[in-house]
């Protein structure tokens, strides 16, 4: 890279399943320090595994970047449609003598694979064809194209998270870089794609650490520019082993649906392996701002989902009630079937979220605890709900009844009602509230009762109460 140019940083995920929260992860520091530093943001689809890659998980990626927040730069770049440039830097470097063509059969290096097995050796290709003449091939004979790879010395990966990582030579063998049937492999085109999209930094989990060390060989074999890297510890489980499908959900697309928001899965991955002095909230703007590679931690960072939870409760309250209506409203369609929320219901939650927002931890909880504002009639009766109207409780809201109905209909009024009818009656409020509470929301819990009953209004709320009443 130049003085004067600015970074260019990528994305590359396979689309053979959904994001991960680990590829999330990775995509938030490209994104982050891109932001940072004013360079580009690239997304690139590494499809070349035909068999593996769907539209569908595609898709799944796309939506996943979205929700997140990380805009790329320009459209995303499809890696199998390069097949032809990988297949020309190929061709350049058997051109140089950096390449070969090898003639082993499939049976071959089957066999070969066998005896290093039996003879407890590194499972490597052997080199047959290194230094053999083509000719000596039968004619027409198939071929693959390997890297004619250093076999002494030592590659080393001057890496911006872990420093340098150096590996001999003598044990990187000769990659394939064409198969047989011409179609180029993985470790060339990133190679190729990283250089010709002009990418500076490579940032990728640490399960790539030994891949770098082979397309170092590509670059260097192809005098090109040398990306700097950085390797990112992997995530684990709160059990300190790799995160897995046991520890709970992996893709991002889950998260949204379990309710998180956004923001807090930005600041949340952040601070899975990065940190900034003792600060625990960082928002986007601040992240921006702050991010850089020395900050990066070296070891495996750990999910912890109480954390999760915590950190999306105080982004739930933090966040303006006009937005969150629209998550609810965007996560209510995204079921099947989905839920169309009436305006009736959209403004009855923007004026009930100030108490809504204040216990919730999760978009979920919030629609649970506001799906009384949904529609109007009876309620159905959660469990709690029907353990609370025992047959006292129904008697003491028919007695409460009349009281209200006589009642200025606002928060303040019905509350100062309710109170003093508990004390002539030699109740205290919360068993004259209780049964309110159980009726006009179905729920053993809700927002202020008294501001409910204000929002549903008169009509409404005399409805739901008179069908448990008795």
């Amino acid at each position: 890279m130049t003085e004067n140019a600015k970074p260019v940083l990528r994305f590359a995920p396979s689309p053979t399943g959904m994001l991960h929260i680990g590829g999330a992860r990775t995509a938030l520091f490209n994104w982050l320090y891109a932001r940072h530093s004013g360079g580009k943001f690239l997304l690139r689809i590494e499809d070349t595994d035909r068999e593996r890659s769907t539209p569908q998980a595609v898709a799944a990626i796309l939506n996943g970047m979205r929700w997140m927040g990380l805009d790329w730069d320009g459209d995303e770049i499809y890696q199998f449609a390069r097949a032809a440039r990988h297949r020309e830097v190929a061709e350049q470097l058997l051109a140089k003598g950096r390449a070969y063509r090898c003639y082993a059969t499939p049976e071959e290096l089957t066999e070969m694979r066998e005896a290093q097995k039996r003879e407890s050796k590194p499972l490597r290709y052997d080199g047959r064809w290194r230094n053999r003449d083509p000719k000596e091939a039968p004619p027409g004979a198939p071929f693959a194209v390997r890297l004619k790879a250093e076999d002494s010395g030592e590659t080393i990966v001057h890496d911006l998270v872990l420093g340098d990582v150096r590996f001999a030579n003598d044990t990187l063998d000769d990659m394939v870089l064409l198969r047989s049937d011409g179609t180029p492999t993985y470790m060339l085109a990133v190679v190729v794609d990283d250089h010709d999209m002009g990418v500076t930094h490579v940032i990728r989990g640490a399960d790539h650490l030994n891949n770098a060390a082979r397309q170092l060989q590509i670059i260097t074999a192809m005098g090109w520019p040398i990306p700097a890297y950085g390797h990112l510890p992997l995530i684990n489980g709160p059990d300190g082993a790799k995160l897995s499908k046991r520890h709970g959900a992996l893709a991002v697309e889950a998260y949204r649906d379990m309710g998180y928001l956004s923001e807090t899965m930005r600041n949340y991955l952040l601070r899975l392996g990065w940190s900034h002095g003792d600060e625990e909230i960082i928002s986007t703007a601040q992240a921006i701002e702050w991010f850089n590679f020395e900050s990066m931690g070296k070891s495996a960072a750990r999910m912890d989902f109480k954390k999760l939870d915590n950190l999306n409760g105080h982004y739930i309250r933090s966040t303006s009630d006009d937005v969150l209506v629209a998550e609810i409203t965007a996560f209510l369609e995204r079921q099947t079937p989905p839920r169309i929320l009436s305006d009736k219901a959209r403004r009855r939650l923007l004026t009930a979220m100030p108490a809504l927002k204040e216990r919730a931890k999760t978009v979920v909880e919030l629609i649970q605890s506001a799906e009384f504002l949904f529609t109007d009639g009876i309620r159905d009766l959660d469990e709690a709900a029907a353990k609370l109207l025992t047959p006292e409780a129904r008697a003491t809201l028919t007695a409460t009844l009349p009281v209200l109905e006589a009642t200025d209909w606002s928060g303040a009024a019905l509350e100062a009602a309710a109170r003093a009818h508990a004390e002539a009656t030699g109740l205290k409020l919360g068993q004259v509230a209780q049964p309110l509470r159980a009726a006009l929301t179905g729920k053993g819990i809700s927002p202020p009762l008294f501001e409910m009953l204000a929002l549903l209004g008169r009509e409404e709320s005399l409805v739901r109460l008179r069908a448990y009443a008795g």
